[in-house]
């Protein structure tokens, strides 16, 4: 009898699973759920809470495998409202609960600066360790980047780990990169970071032999892992220097074809890769998860009057991104920097999205993408609220509101991108033989044509191209 019963449930859930799935199609959300094996990858490995030992020992944290669990969230209200910093706090806190951990608590000091000893003062050091203590916290995460010093004091006077904003941002990369390149440049970002953090406890102050095995004579344990840690940062750096090469030879070839490039950035989860997929059906990973792709996508897009262009969906930005990222991501970021027009992607339905608008331009210009046109494309329209759409439509030139999730306004984002494509210069009226058919569609592809006739002796062309092409065919 219980196995009937058994039977009977598969087969009612199974039938309610078909009925989603076809209700989904309905509604035109089939194609914007699929292409998503990377992120079923990437559910296959998840951080379980309560199943790792307890350190009585943290004083070795920067030596450990960064573990998050339960966290305490901690920030430092120096400037801005009241409201910035919540914003601060919260967004901390999803950037916790992207690397795998569980929120327990948060606290926040209204002081002029940090302190230079602890971060927070002495008496929210008292207050923070009750608030670990009370929820059986293992982690601390501080909303700021923290000295060498201020991690060693904090971690003493807490007692449990310690880690800031930067170590957090670090780890979520490391859990997502997943190219060869991708990769090393974590990695290097990672080392960059860890060098001046690190530190020796115990038999770690001891001096080494002398002899072979040994740099020599007197040098300590500490000594040795730097030497090693900047031998690999020199390798990383090669190995990311022969891959950027890799991308720039490609990046010229399109340069040298005159292909326009079309740079999709904006902050972290603001739906990049949802765009990407809608205009050109990638199938890159989207996920409601802060920094879900990192390696860079691009994509051959073709506009209404049948000009070829590129589409790169690119990493996302964050307040106070960490410069070690920003330079360890360099050639990825140059796609960026080197477009000619860039979407700037915002979250409509954010509680800020003019703070993370200043917080892309920020990145932006550091990269050398500042004088760049830029389109401002307002994303989540059909679940923001309408006055805050309109407030940023009103505030931002050359903005468009737009759903990747519904598909509206999408014509009219696409068609914004079109008009602000770089357009040939060279204006060429020429017949070419009917032996030269990749002309005439290179043509096409690259240029702007006024009219086109077949005449016996070939197609005549009246249209703009670039010069390069020009060049070519005056030479006919």
């Amino acid at each position: 009898m219980s196995s009937d019963k058994l039977d009977i449930e598969a087969l009612l859930a199974e039938s309610a699973r078909v009925a989603a799935e076809f209700d989904a199609a309905e509604n035109g959300q089939e194609e914007w759920e699929s292409n998503q094996a990377d992120l079923q990858d990437r559910q296959a490995l998840r951080r379980i809470s309560g199943l790792s030992t307890e350190l009585e020992d943290i004083s070795d944290a920067e030596y450990r495998q960064l573990r998050l669990e339960k966290v305490v969230l901690v920030g430092v209200w120096t400037e801005g409202t009241a409201q910035d910093a919540e914003n601060s706090l919260k967004e901390l806190a999803e950037l916790a609960r992207t690397a795998g951990s569980q929120v327990m608590d948060g606290l926040i000091q209204r002081r002029e600066k940090a302190d230079p000893a602890t971060f927070i003062g002495s008496g929210k050091v008292l207050e923070l360790r009750e608030a670990v203590i009370n929820t059986g916290a293992d982690t601390v995460v501080c909303d700021g980047e923290l000295s060498p010093a201020q991690l060693r004091n904090l971690e003493g006077k807490a007692k449990v780990k310690v880690i800031d904003r930067t170590a957090l941002i670090l780890d979520i990369f490391a859990q997502h990169a997943k190219s060869r390149e991708g990769k090393a440049q974590v990695e290097l970002a990672q080392m960059t970071y860890l060098l001046p953090r690190l530190r020796g406890w115990g038999d770690s102050l001891s001096r080494q032999a002398g002899g072979i095995g040994g740099r020599g004579p007197g040098e300590t344990k500490l000594e040795t892992d730097r030497r090693r840690i900047n031998g690999k940062m020199a390798k990383l750096r090669r190995e990311i220097k022969e891959m950027k090469t890799s991308r720039d030879t490609k990046r010229q070839e399109r340069r040298r074809n005159n292909i326009p490039s079309v740079a999709i950035a904006g902050y972290t989860n603001a739906g990049k890769s949802s765009l990407m997929n809608r205009l050109t059906g990638a199938g890159v990973l989207v996920e409601n998860a802060l920094f879900a792709t990192l390696d860079p996508t691009v994509r051959k897009s073709t506009s209404s009057e049948g000009r070829i262009f590129t589409l790169t969906d690119t990493v996302g930005f964050v307040r106070h991104l960490p410069h070690q990222l920003i330079e360890a991501f360099k050639s990825t970021l140059e796609e960026v920097s080197g477009s000619d027009l860039i979407v700037h992607v915002v979250d409509g339905s954010h509680s800020d999205p003019q703070g993370q608008i200043r917080a892309v331009r920020e990145v932006i210009n550091e990269i050398g993408g500042g004088d760049i046109q830029e389109i401002i494309a307002v994303n989540k329209a059909d679940i923001a609220a309408p006055e805050k759409i309109m407030q940023l439509l009103r505030e931002e030139p050359n903005s468009f509101a737009f759903s990747a999730r519904t598909g509206f306004g999408i014509d009219n984002l696409v068609a914004a991108i079109e008009s602000l494509l770089p357009r040939p210069l060279v204006e060429i009226n020429k017949v070419i033989p009917f032996s030269r058919g990749d002309l005439v569609s290179a043509i096409h592809e690259r240029g702007e044509i006024f009219s086109e006739d077949y005449l016996p002796e070939g197609t005549a062309m009246h249209a703009l191209v670039d010069a390069t092409l020009a060049k070519v065919i005056e030479g006919l």
